[in-house]
């Protein structure tokens, strides 16, 4: 009677000191888990970057027309005679120029 107790006991010890072994495991890997999810959080994908600064050059690409449009319109008033739209142009003229180099050009092959 008493070996088959003892092998329950000897079994049950076994089972709780693996518990305790994947417990303080647990415990141990948990800040290294932490610290990952957070370097993680904390940086940017390659893809990330990528759609950012598509963004960016699509958000440039827009204002630009719109400065286009402006000049033009500034440009056909100036021809009219009037002084103030000849201003304006000058003013949008230069933003045209400082904007340019912030576009990429797309090359046809």
């Amino acid at each position: 009677m008493r070996a088959p107790s003892l092998l329950g006991l000897v079994a049950i010890s076994l089972m709780v000191s693996g518990c305790l072994v994947k417990a303080a495991a647990d415990v141990v890997t948990a800040p290294v888990r932490v610290g990952a999810r957070a370097v993680d959080l904390a940086t940017t994908s390659q893809s990330e970057a990528d759609e950012n600064r598509g963004r960016e050059i699509r958000r440039r690409e827009e204002r630009l027309g719109k400065l286009e449009r402006d000049y033009r319109k500034q440009t056909e008033d100036c021809e009219d005679g009037d002084r103030g739209a000849c201003r304006d142009a000058q003013e949008t003229y230069d933003e045209i120029q400082e904007l340019l180099p912030t576009i990429p050009v797309e090359r046809d092959d």
